[in-house]
C-alpha cells in the first residue's frame, strides 16, 4: 500500500469489504498496511467516483463521505485518515514501512506477527499481492509483495487471512483459480474464497473455526455492495 493510493476506487471497495466482513462476522481485525514509499506515478488516480455521490455513496454512505472529505476537501491521502475515523473500530493497525533487505524484513515481519497474534482476521495490503516467481525475497521490488512463508507463519498462529491482490496481464479466471489452489495447498485446512472487482482481487483464507462466517460475509456483501464483487470458490485442479 502506498499513501498515494488512499481514497481511490479500489480503496473504497477494499474498506467496504472489510466493513461488511466485520459487521457480518464480528471477527477481531488486524490491518497490516504493508506501506511502501510513494513513487510519484499516476497510480491511485481513480478518484473520479468521489464526484458521483448519487452513484457511489449508496454502498456505504459513511465510508464514502469520509473518503470524499479527506481526498477532495482536505487533500489528505494517508491511511491515518481511516485509522482515525473509527470506521473499522476496534481494529488494530501495523504501519511500519516494508523494508527490502531480507534480515530487516525478517525482523519487521516478526513484529507484525506478534501484533497480530490474538486477531481472528489479518488483512495484508501489499502493493501488488502474493509473491511472484520473478521477484525474490530481499531483492528489488520484494517490498511490494507478501511471501508464502509469511502467510504460513500467520496461518500457523491461527489467524484467518485476507490479502489484496493486483490482477496481472493474464486470464483472470485461471489466475484466480491458481491462487485459490495455492491457498488450499499451502495453508492446511484452509477454506479459500476470492472476491474480485473490476480492478483487483481479494483472497480470503478462513481458519476451520471461522468457516461458518463465510456465508454471512457473502450475504452481507450481496446486500450492501450489489454488483460490485464477484465471488469465486476453488474448483479443483484443471482436467
Amino acid at each position: 500500500m502506498k499513501n498515494q493510493y488512499f481514497g481511490d476506487i479500489n480503496d473504497y471497495r477494499k474498506y467496504g469489504l472489510l466493513r461488511s466482513a466485520l459487521s457480518a462476522s464480528k471477527m477481531s481485525l488486524f490491518v497490516a498496511w504493508m506501506l511502501t514509499e510513494d513513487d510519484g506515478s499516476s497510480d491511485g488516480g481513480r478518484v473520479d467516483y468521489l464526484e458521483e455521490p448519487d452513484r457511489w455513496s449508496r454502498f456505504d454512505p459513511e465510508l464514502f463521505e469520509t473518503l470524499r472529505k479527506a481526498v477532495n476537501e482536505e487533500g489528505r491521502r494517508d491511511v491515518a485518515v481511516l485509522e482515525q475515523s473509527g470506521l473499522l473500530s476496534p481494529a488494530r493497525y501495523f504501519r511500519e514501512r516494508v523494508p527490502r533487505q531480507a534480515d530487516e524484513r525478517d525482523r519487521w515481519f516478526a513484529r507484525l506477527a506478534s501484533g497480530a497474534k490474538d486477531a481472528d482476521l489479518v488483512f495484508l495490503d501489499p502493493d501488488v499481492g502474493i509473491e511472484s516467481r520473478s521477484v525474490s525475497y530481499g531483492n528489488r521490488a520484494s517490498e511490494k509483495y507478501v511471501f508464502w512463508h509469511e502467510l504460513r507463519r500467520l496461518w500457523d498462529q491461527n489467524n484467518s487471512l485476507l490479502v489484496y491482490q493486483h490482477f496481472p496481464r493474464e486470464d483472470r479466471y485461471a489466475f484466480t483459480q491458481r491462487l485459490l489452489g495455492d491457498l488450499e495447498e499451502r495453508l492446511p485446512e484452509a477454506c479459500p474464497l476470492a472476491f474480485s472487482t473490476s480492478h483487483v482481487l481479494f483472497l480470503l483464507a478462513l481458519q476451520p473455526r471461522h468457516v461458518h462466517h463465510g456465508c454471512s460475509v457473502l450475504q452481507r456483501l450481496r446486500k450492501e455492495w450489489p454488483g460490485e464483487f464477484r465471488v469465486a470458490l476453488y474448483e479443483g485442479p484443471a482436467a
